[in-house]
This record gives structure tokens, C-alpha cells and sequence, in this order.
């Protein structure tokens, strides 16, 4: 009985490594509920008073020093208290747990200690929040959820886009309506054009109108020049777009003063101009000049319609995304000035830590060292920033160049006639001429 005992124990695991194989690649979320939540929930349980002793998250209720005599002695601070924790709670790749901070302590602690709970407890990652004073609450991913994502699926209304999947599991939508300005960064490769792509077919099937300034010649943006209102393919062409713009922002000032709205959405249907959502491609050929007096006078005119677009134009319906592989301050101060009205944040994998700095640095220090650790095999992978203000990592779904030229192509006949521009591109042809 001994070796068919045996053999049957046997022909029992290999079923069940099998079927649990099979699980884990068709049905991730049941093979986490089954096998990954338990084994993990136990590991958590068994590890935290540890690690929570070594990354300084426990507290002593007696002073690390002591008096003895006439003497100060210093010591390791005795019977340390772990902070009190809630039952791991299961969530479809990962799980969820409620810390209660003692007297004296902040999330900050936590946050730095994010990479020894991976370590501890095996998982993709662990981000840190606080709902409520007094308690943290630490997210685990069991796996990178971004690896695989699935497409997303969301309602698209006016001025918005369904760009991919958030870590969540959630869509990644770009709502220009509640973020009106964005700055898109990210490396050669790192899934910033097709980014791009993505939002152009996402906003071409929309009563908008498209405008684009890529002065790298067009190679870019020119593929979807069929949708778009205008195209500029290089600084000077850029200057008479960005003026014709600002002209026409004025017009739409005074159409609301007249009609005593504060915003275009204000005004009745039938006065209402078509919102521009002006792209950017390349931001740096904007500001960069080759040294001679009129190459400067270009860069800072491009500097200064910018940020005065970016100031006034969210209420007039005039929309920036501005993208670039480095985005710096040696630049220059106009830069600077521009980031900070741009509120939607979006950052690749980027070359130098001074870009994912300039990008997301301002709004969150977390955020910038995750995006320097997304690597050049997660293509399309970004941190963005939400509405909400808070962050998260992305990521992208892939728009083959076919697909969005196609689409710009299939919807050319509704883009949207912009007067203003057309003459100040026609004028400066005459000019060459």
C-alpha cells in the first residue's frame, strides 16, 4: 500500500500544480482569492512586528535614555510596541491594511519603509496613504497590474479621452473639461507618441478643433493632418499660430463680456466657439534658439503666447497639451512659468532625474522616484496625476500609427474651420514668397 499511497499523492500535486497553473494565467483574480491572499495575509501577520521593529515603526513607552546616578546612559529604547493593525482585507490583486499610528508618529515613516514591506511580505508593491488622521492605510499589488491591462472602459464626454488603465484596474481618462492643461514627458521609446496618438484618436471623433505645432518638420503630429485645424512645423510657423490664438481668445473674452458669462460653457449653444485643444510636440524646439537676435525673439514669443494662453485659456475653451523629452529649467524661466499652470501631469521613463523632477516634482516627491523607476521594457507605462490631485501609475493602450492616421483620416471632414489661423499661415507663405 506504501507505493500506490505514494504514487497517488504524487498524481494528487501534479493536478493540482496543473490546474493551479492554469488558474493563475486564465483566471489571475480567483487563483489570488484561493492561493496568493492566504499565503500572503499569513506572511503579513507572521512578519509585521518584525519588520516593524526594524524599520523604526515601533515605539517604547520608556526614553531610549536613562539616568543612573549622576550619569546619562544611552541605550536601545526598551519593550517596543508595534503599532496596532486591521486584519488584512482582500481587494482582487492585493489587499488592503489599516495601520493606527501611535502619539508622535507620521505617514512619513511608513512611506520610507514602503520597499521593506515588498521584501517582507513578497509582493509587486505597497503605496502608502493616509484616509484620516491618526491611521494609514498600506495597498499591496500582488503582481504588476499594468503588465497585462486589460482595456478599459469608461464614458467619454466632450473634452475627454480614454487613454488606457490605471494600476487600480480603473480607466485612465483625460478630462479636459475638469484639468484643462497637460504636460506630457517621457523618453524616446517610452510611450509618450503613442500617447499622443492615443488622445488624437480619442478627440478626433469630437466636435473640436485640433491644432498642432511640431517642429521636428511634422513627423509627428503631420501623420494626422487631415483632423487637424492647423499645422506648424516649425518656430516661425508656431509664433503666427500661437498669436492668431491669442487673438482669438480675446474675441472670445469679448463675446463673453457681452453676454455676461464667465466662460464660454456659459454662453447659449449658438454662440458657443469650437474648443481648441492646441498639442505641442517637442517642447524644447520652442525654446531653444541658435543664438542669432531673431532666433531669441522667436523663443521668447513662443514663451510668452504660451503662458498666455495656458493663464486665460482654460475658461475660453483653448486647450494646451504640452509635450517633450526633457523638460527643464535651463530652458529658461518661461519654462518654469508655463509648468505651473499646466495642472495634468503626465511622466515616462525619462533620461535625466532633472525632467521627472520639473514634472511631477512640484506636486508630489513619491511620484517622481516611481516614475525613475520605470524601466525601458514598460512601454507606455507613466505616472499621471488625477483630479483629485492625487497620483498613479498608467498605462497607455497601444494605438498603432495605422489606426490613428486612419481615424483622422475618416473624421478630416469635421474639423472645425478656424478663420484666424488660416490667414496668419497664408500671410506668412506671402511673406516667404
Amino acid at each position: 500500500m506504501g507505493p500506490v499511497l505514494l504514487a497517488f499523492v504524487l498524481a494528487v500535486l501534479a493536478w493540482l500544480l496543473v490546474v493551479g497553473d492554469l488558474v493563475r494565467r486564465h483566471r489571475p483574480a480567483w487563483h489570488w482569492y484561493l492561493v496568493g491572499y492566504p499565503a500572503t495575509a499569513c506572511r503579513l501577520l507572521a512578519t509585521w512586528r518584525k519588520v516593524a521593529m526594524l524599520n523604526d515603526l515601533a515605539v517604547s513607552r520608556r526614553p531610549p535614555r536613562g539616568l543612573l546616578g549622576d550619569l546619562v546612559v544611552k541605550g536601545d529604547p526598551l519593550r517596543s510596541v508595534t503599532p496596532r493593525i486591521s486584519f488584512p482585507r482582500a481587494t482582487p490583486m492585493g489587499l488592503t491594511l489599516v495601520v493606527r499610528l501611535h502619539a508622535g508618529q507620521t505617514p512619513a515613516t511608513y512611506i520610507k519603509a514602503a520597499d521593506a514591506l515588498v521584501h517582507a511580505w513578497k509582493v509587486h508593491a505597497v503605496r502608502v496613504t493616509s484616509p484620516e488622521r491618526g491611521l494609514v492605510l498600506l495597498t499591496a499589488t500582488a503582481t504588476d497590474p499594468l503588465e497585462r491591462p486589460g482595456l478599459a472602459t469608461a464614458h467619454v464626454e466632450l473634452l475627454s479621452a480614454l487613454i488606457g488603465a490605471l494600476e487600480s484596474g480603473g480607466a485612465w481618462v483625460m478630462n479636459l473639461r475638469l484639468v484643462p492643461h497637460w504636460l506630457i514627458t517621457g523618453a524616446t521609446r517610452s510611450g509618450k507618441s503613442t500617447l499622443l496618438a492615443r488622445l488624437i484618436t480619442q478627440l478626433a471623433t469630437q466636435p473640436v478643433a485640433l491644432v498642432g505645432i511640431d517642429c521636428k518638420g511634422g513627423m509627428e503630429l503631420g501623420l494626422f493632418a487631415g483632423r487637424l485645424s492647423a499645422l506648424a512645423t516649425c518656430r516661425r510657423e508656431a509664433v503666427a499660430v500661437l498669436s492668431a490664438l491669442v487673438v482669438d481668445m480675446q474675441d472670445r473674452m469679448s463675446a463673453c463680456r457681452s453676454a455676461g458669462a464667465r466662460s464660454i460653457w456659459e454662453l447659449p449653444d449658438t454662440l458657443r466657439p469650437v474648443p481648441v485643444v492646441v498639442i505641442v510636440d517637442e517642447i524644447a524646439e520652442l525654446y531653444l534658439s541658435d543664438g542669432t537676435r531673431e532666433g531669441k525673439a522667436e523663443a521668447e514669443q513662443c514663451s510668452t503666447l504660451l503662458l498666455r494662453l495656458a493663464q486665460l485659456g482654460a475658461a475660453l475653451g483653448i486647450h494646451l497639451v504640452v509635450a517633450g523629452q526633457r523638460v527643464g529649467s535651463d530652458l529658461g524661466p518661461g519654462v518654469t512659468a508655463l509648468r505651473a499652470q499646466l495642472g495634468g501631469r503626465v511622466c515616462h521613463r525619462v533620461n535625466d532625474p532633472g525632467t521627472a523632477e520639473m514634472t511631477l516634482g512640484d506636486l508630489n516627491k513619491d511620484a517622481v522616484a516611481v516614475a525613475q523607476s520605470i524601466t525601458a521594457e514598460e512601454r507606455g507605462v507613466a505616472v499621471c496625476t488625477g483630479p483629485d490631485g492625487g497620483w498613479s501609475r498608467a498605462r497607455s493602450h497601444l494605438t498603432p500609427t495605422e489606426e490613428a492616421v486612419s481615424t483622422a483620416r475618416k473624421y478630416a471632414a469635421m474639423a472645425p474651420e478656424l478663420p484666424a489661423l488660416d490667414r496668419a499661415l497664408t500671410a506668412l507663405e506671402g511673406d516667404d514668397k
